[in-house]
């Protein structure tokens, strides 16, 4: 499915360029996989830099090891259209103890993949072979469907046999993905399982089972870096956030299922996933030492996510780089992920909001794993 750009609403938002594709990273062992076998998935955006090693257990998997740090590979970009010596050196720093996780447990079966901030960037190719160098990584460059899709099949735990609309959200660094999707035709005990197999494309025509219909997706090259960016130059917090609010939402304005948001409202089910969304989530709980078992599948109201965000802005700057809730690698960039989520429930009105905390790293152990055949089918 082509998908045209999203509406630019001044001059100053740079077309995202798409490098020449790199060839698959570490193409997995020739022969049957072993359900015993570990896989990684590899997340470089342009903020952080996650990776997960798992292994397939019945029809999930369960995590060996993790690896999270935030390396701003994205900063300076939106100015100088390339990606900074600073930055990249923080980046292959954390990428070579990745390279040792790796190693470490063996794993041969991965991918390792790069989003917003090096399809932009006009040097990622010099990047990505200083990557190789220093630390005998390939990383891949994937286009904006394909982050779209992983951030889809990794939310399909947390989709209700309700859901007849489903809006999946992913707030990155640098881009933001919204993928609507249509599972009125699918049985309802079918549907999170029907959200799995998009895994092979956002095609369905030739899917003998009953198949989730993705109606519109668009990647907005705007996420908390990129955005906060954008108005670095207003100095007033709150006329800051609701520019920022205002500038995303003229973004949305191809996305086709803009124009009928009004008459959403039964059946209809947000799946957010980001670190903006869990953070908020986890502001709402109270939590001063993050929990993921109180955050992932969290269910939060449009009144209690204002609540939040309301107090966000009366805390100002000061105050959000000091809460424990926040965190001192979010609070810079908390604002903008907020402005993004306000504009998204101001756009679609809805009594709850799903918070998930998974993405694109769960998306490609999913679809490594569904593609080997090592897990198993069953209720997600």
């Amino acid at each position: 499915m082509a998908k045209r750009p999203p509406h630019s609403a001044g001059p100053f938002v740079k077309p995202a360029l798409v490098p020449t594709a790199r060839p698959a990273t570490q193409p997995a062992p020739a022969g049957k996989p072993d359900p015993a076998d570990l896989y990684a998935a590899l997340d470089l955006g342009t903020n952080s830099c996650r990776m997960l090693i798992a292994q397939p257990k019945g029809s999930q998997f369960h995590v060996v090891d993790s690896f999270s740090k935030s390396v701003q590979l994205g900063a300076g970009l939106e100015s100088t259209g390339k990606l900074s010596r600073n930055s990249m050196a923080r980046t292959v720093g954390a990428l070579k103890i990745c390279q040792k996780k790796l190693r470490h447990h063996e794993v041969k079966r991965m991918r390792l993949v790069a989003t917003e901030a090096c399809r932009r960037a006009t040097n990622s190719e010099e990047f990505l072979k200083l990557v190789t160098r220093e630390t005998g990584l390939d990383l891949e460059i994937i286009k904006p469907e394909e982050e779209a899709r992983f951030a889809v099949i990794s939310c399909a735990p947390l989709v209700s046999v309700n859901t007849e609309q489903l809006l999946v959200v992913d707030i990155g660094g640098g881009s933001t993905e919204l993928v609507w999707i249509d599972l009125s035709r699918v049985p309802k005990v079918d549907r999170p399982r029907a959200i799995m197999r998009l895994h092979t494309g956002f095609d369905s025509k030739n899917s003998e089972f009953p198949a989730a219909k993705v109606v519109d997706w668009i990647s907005v090259p705007l996420g908390v870096a990129t955005l906060r960016d954008q108005f670095n130059d207003v100095d007033d917090d709150g006329a800051r956030f609701a520019l920022m609010s205002w500038f995303f939402e003229e973004n949305l304005a191809e996305f086709t299922p803009y124009i009928d948001a009004d008459q959403v409202r039964a059946g209809f089910q947000i799946v957010g996933t980001s670190g903006t969304v869990t953070t908020v989530a986890a502001s709402h709980l109270g939590l001063k030492r993050y929990d993921r078992n109180k955050v992932d599948g969290l269910r939060m109201t449009s009144d209690q996510i204002d609540h939040v965000i309301q107090s966000y802005l009366h805390m100002g700057p000061e105050g959000r780089r000091t809460d424990p809730r926040i965190g001192k690698d979010r609070h810079a960039l908390i604002m903008s992920g907020a402005a993004i989520l306000q504009a998204l429930l101001r756009v679609w009105p809805t009594d709850r909001l799903s918070v998930a905390d998974r993405g694109l790293r769960e998306g490609l152990l999913y679809a490594q794993m569904s593609s080997d055949g090592v897990l198993e089918e069953g209720p997600y």
